[in-house]
């Protein structure tokens, strides 16, 4: 084996890499990007560093990768070459054991907040008792950054005995310490649940199914003191009148055989690209094999509730501001990690770019220089030159002018109904008393609240506010009451609390009714029973209505589920509509009032910008929870679906912090049912299983088991489908324990529900409804607004 090893790296391979293409192709300004070459040969120059690789990626190709230098100035000159195998250091933590662990959570071993005493018993005592693996992985242990060289004199087994021992210098969670310990500790928990040493394990479930053919521990091989001079492993600095070179720096590593989870990874530029490029594509490799789900990597790239200053991932530094020390790319949002040998890596989702900057800075001397300025202008200079996206990225930068290139807009900027109205100056309102429909979602792109700009508006006189469910506010999660609102004196009349529809009285003097609420293009979300009733209410009492429209935030092309049976009309299925309707609050107010033959004098004043295809991150508008539990463009694509199933003996997030992204019950095995939902293979989603206790509603305070649900492809997800597929496994797995009567109610459609019961798949149901639906879709064809 070790021969083979010594072959494979002599010799040259051919790179194994991401495809390659001219950085205008990618939005990169190629004559700022050419700009790195003079930092780089700058630092070489002051001898910062004796060479470097330098790698950047975007949009899953490659825009640069040069090598700079020499790899090698003793006792021999070698060029750098791209090829060149690198001592990782510390970015052996996020790439190699952060990765192994979460690799290891979704096979659903241990959960983030478990002690690692449950599964490192050797570990009690001394306060560290209380540890989690989630805080060993944000290095909020309290626990040393090293403990002493001298304490792996006597070999692995009395150095982790000696580790064991230590206590913490802060409590557990208090502090942020960078610690080395932290990540032995974690290399030491994936070599105990996996019953593979740390290095194989990375071996088979990261490094070799990425085709990362460079990368792994112990390079070389054999005695620690008889390195051997391979031919494209830069070396570090001499020690005993010999180079190292081949075997990993640290010397704690060392004194372990150079395999441990805070160093001893070896690797090259592009074997690290096609890390990255995994990394953006939420946890799928270039060559279609799947490492992690994108719910596991957004929760290794989450800060969590670490403090500012203090942000760390689960393996990864987080940026907060763009003028980092460790040199990152674009701020929030951005991640990375460096090494003491002078390795880095930060990647930047925003523009979907990452640099990869790789030198051996101890070499030759053990003395270097430091990286940090070189790595932070690198990474100014390749933002400013990216020319595809907001102008605040580069304007930022205190090292390089913004581009002259011409910056062309990311999004879509679209301008709501409120916009429109105000930039007319209120015209539709001039001389008229108005009474408004809205809550805090009603609001103009500057976020200033509908109600303060009508109330301000010259010539417009506002008499009455109008609330639906959840309020005024959108805080209130049960009845609402009439109120006085604060600010303006005026008088709130709920409509989610006595009644559901204006009243003669609560509209005495009002001469127009403006409607102004965000919906979110599900049926069973009762903003839009409540613009039904309000156009009735108009009509009955001869008052125009005026619908300031906006976007539907989940898109506005895509219809899908049962057309509601009539028997089942209710406040949450006003009218005969699928599940998911695919129309704005402006083309629904239109269809309503005719469909409905309710005849109100009804003006719509359209969103400009906005197309069907899009949708709310798209348009440049800033997300507005419209109720407590609708927290995320994420959870209103989901509601369509898991919405669904809340109605049964489910838990379905509430009281959680992610509502409708979770579902389960205590009766439910949470790996058999992500293992049967993943089997299914539905486009764009997949399932981690999960446990949970929700602070509210079903099961409060008792634990669930079930799954944590993670769209990966918003353009194939259906989330009909994935509430329909929910609740035939649910059927299959748990006829005794699941309740169905509640999805009923709001699936709204018997012969949906009775196929349900009788067994049928996904298919099947899906027929039930498909003629209606056809039909459904001729008639809201008469009302839409935007192409």
């Amino acid at each position: 084996m070790r021969l083979l090893l010594l072959a494979l790296l002599l010799t040259p391979p051919a790179i194994a890499s991401l495809p390659e293409a001219r950085p205008e192709a990618l939005g990169i300004d190629p004559s700022r990007l050419a700009r790195v070459e003079d930092a780089i040969a700058r630092a070489i120059g002051e001898k910062t560093v004796p060479g470097a690789v330098v790698l950047v990626g975007r949009k899953g190709k490659i825009a640069m990768a040069r090598a700079f230098g020499k790899r090698s100035v003793e006792p021999t000159d070698e060029p750098m070459t791209r090829d060149t195998v690198f001592d990782m250091a510390s970015l052996t933590k996020p790439v190699a054991t952060a990765t192994s662990v979460m690799v290891l959570l979704e096979r659903g071993k241990f959960r983030l907040s478990d002690p690692i005493v449950r599964h490192l018993p050797e570990l009690k005592g001394n306060g560290k008792d209380a540890i989690t693996i989630d805080q060993l992985l944000r290095h909020r242990t309290g626990l040393i950054p090293d403990n002493p060289i001298a304490d792996y004199a006597d070999g692995p087994e009395k150095a982790w005995s000696r580790i064991a021992e230590l206590a913490p210098t802060r409590p557990p969670g208090e502090a942020f310490i960078y610690s080395d310990v932290n990540y032995l500790i974690l290399g030491r928990l994936v070599e105990k649940i996996s019953g593979q040493s740390l290095d194989q394990f990375a071996r088979a479930t990261i490094f070799d199914p990425l085709g990362m053919v460079d990368s792994g521990f112990r390079p070389v091989g054999g005695p620690v003191d008889e390195p051997t001079p391979l031919a494209r492993v830069a070396p570090t600095e001499p020690e005993g009148g010999k180079m190292i070179r081949g075997v990993v720096h640290d010397p704690r590593s060392r004194a372990l055989g150079g395999v441990a989870g805070h160093a001893g990874l070896f690797s090259t530029v592009d074997d690290l690209a096609i890390y990255a490029q995994m990394i953006l594509d939420g946890g799928q490799g270039p060559n279609g094999k799947r490492i992690l789900s994108p719910l596991t990597v957004r929760a290794m790239t989450d800060p969590g509730s670490t403090p500012e200053g203090q942000r760390r991932g689960l393996g990864w530094d987080i940026e907060t501001s763009f003028s980092s020390p460790r040199g990152s790319l674009f701020g929030p949002g951005s991640f990375g990690h460096t090494g003491f040998t002078g390795t880095s890596i930060w990647i930047d989702p925003e523009t979907e770019t990452f640099v990869i900057l790789l030198t051996s800075r101890l070499h030759p001397d053990g003395k270097g220089g430091s990286p940090v300025a070189l790595r932070a202008e690198v990474a100014t200079l390749v933002a400013s030159s990216i020319m595809d996206v907001s102008p605040r990225v580069v304007e930022r930068s205190a090292v390089v002018p913004a581009p002259s290139a011409p910056v062309l807009p990311a999004i879509r900027p679209v301008d709501c109904g409120i916009d429109v109205l105000a930039r007319r100056e209120f015209r539709e309102l001039k001389d008229k008393r108005v009474g408004l429909v809205t809550n805090h979602t009603g609001r103009d792109k500057a976020g200033v609240p509908t109600i303060d700009l009508l109330f301000g508006a010259p010539d417009v006189e506002l008499v009455a506010l109008f609330s639906p469910e959840h309020g005024i506010r959108g805080e209130v999660d049960t009845t609402v009451a009439d109120a006085k609102d604060p600010k303006t004196g005026l008088p709130i009349f709920s409509l989610y609390g006595k009644t559901r529809k204006p009243s003669p009285e609560s509209l005495a003097g009002v001469e127009v009714l403006v409607y102004d609420i965000q919906d979110i293009g599900t049926r069973y979300y009762t903003y839009i029973s409540t613009l039904g009733l309000v156009l009735e209410a108009a009509r009955e009492n001869h008052i125009p209505v005026i619908v300031l429209d906006r976007p539907n935030p989940i898109g506005g092309e895509a219809i899908a589920g049962p057309v509601r049976d009539a028997d089942f009309a209710s406040f949450i299925a006003h009218h005969a509509l699928p599940v998911r309707h695919a129309m704005t609050v402006g083309e629904m107010a239109k269809l309503f009032n005719a469909e409905r033959s309710i005849g109100a004098d009804l003006t719509v004043i359209p969103v400009e910008g906005w197309r069907r295809s899009d949708t709310f991150d798209r348009t440049g508008l800033e997300w507005t929870n419209p109720s407590p539990n609708m927290r995320s463009l994420t959870e209103a694509l989901l509601y369509p679906g898991v919405g669904l199933l809340e109605a049964s003996n489910l838990a379905t997030g509430r009281g959680t912090d992610t509502p409708f992204e979770r579902l389960g019950a205590p009766w439910i095995d949470d790996r058999a049912f992500a293992k049967a939902l993943n089997e299914l293979a539905l486009p764009g989603v997949r399932f981690v299983p999960v446990r949970f206790s929700p602070r509210e509603r079903q099961f409060k305070d008792q634990e669930c088991k079930g799954v944590q649900i993670a769209i990966t492809d918003w353009a194939t997800f259906e989330p009909v489908d994935l509430g329909i597929s929910i609740a035939i496994t649910l059927r299959s797995m748990y006829p005794k324990q699941w309740q169905p009567e509640g999805f009923l109610k709001m699936l709204a459609d018997r012969d949906a529900y009775e196929a349900l019961l009788s067994g049928a798949d996904l298919s099947a149901i899906r027929s039930t409804w498909d003629g209606e639906l056809a039909e459904f879709a001729k008639v809201r064809e008469k009302y839409l607004l935007y192409k």
